[in-house]
């Protein structure tokens, strides 16, 4: 897959530029920079674990952007030039969070406690309104996407000490209560989680083998990674999830009931 056309640089602080490629499609493409060093890295393993689980992820890919295309254009020229960056499929015709003022209903609510368990297992504070999109499929009904995973296992630039000691509290997110809202049963919550402990162990490591080298995980560092989600998934996860339904989910939809 080969940029044909640089479209625009995007709002934020990921470093995010929109490309044609030459399959026809546009990619939100994130470049690698100093001080966001482990965003790529985040990127592709939010990405490979949210596809496997069937969450509604936007297809990505590791891709090479050459230094012949991107020193055609100011905003590319500047970036460090490694090979290999990160693209997500641009979906069009989409709101974040922040711009919908009224859902009445969320058509792919099935996912949505999928999506919070994979925050919670990897660890991500980073689910604001601003990384969900919602695409209109009727009169205030959305379809959410999830993006951005740029800050899983605590942020942008974890140290292996980081990602070996995460927190296991509830994450603050308006977000997730927003999500939670919509989830019909909570039993759901439980249906993923023994999905997400079911992944083999290979597959984790196969995900971490696929990191290119030149974004500066070290195998020690991947095997910590291998080690802290199959902990996390048996040890954390189960109690956390817990603790989210009795003080989130529950109000949420006890109040829901009395209105």
């Amino acid at each position: 897959m080969m940029p044909v056309a640089y479209k625009q640089k995007l709002e934020g602080k990921s470093n995010s530029h929109l490309i044609t490629f030459n399959d026809g499609n546009d990619y939100v493409v994130k470049f690698y920079q100093t001080g966001f060093e482990k965003s790529l890295a985040n990127e592709w393993v939010g990405y490979c674990l949210g596809r496997y689980l069937q969450l509604p992820i936007p297809f990505g890919k590791i891709i090479d952007v050459t230094q012949e295309f991107s020193g055609q254009f100011p905003d590319l020229a500047e970036m460090s030039q490694i090979p290999y960056q990160f693209a997500s499929l641009y979906i069009p015709n989409c709101q974040d969070g922040h711009d919908v003022e009224t859902i009445h209903e969320i058509t792919n609510h099935c996912s949505l406690a999928g999506v919070i368990l994979l925050d919670y297992w990897l660890f991500n504070r980073d689910r604001t309104r601003k990384n969900i999109l919602l695409h209109e499929t009727g009169p205030n009904q959305f379809h959410l996407w999830m993006i951005d995973q740029a800050e899983i296992f605590g942020g942008y630039a974890w140290s292996q000490t980081e990602i070996e000691n995460l927190p296991d509290d509830l994450i603050k997110s308006a977000t997730h209560q927003l999500m939670a809202s919509f989830i019909k049963k909570e039993e759901q919550f439980f249906q993923e989680l023994e999905y997400i402990q079911t992944i083999p162990i290979l597959l984790l490591e196969e995900i971490m083998a696929l990191i290119p080298d030149e974004w500066n995980v070290t195998k020690e560092e991947k095997k910590a990674m291998v080690t802290t989600l199959v902990t996390r998934r048996h040890k954390v996860l189960p109690e956390v999830i817990r603790k989210f339904i009795k003080y989130v989910y529950r109000p949420l939809h006890e109040k829901r009931s009395r209105d």
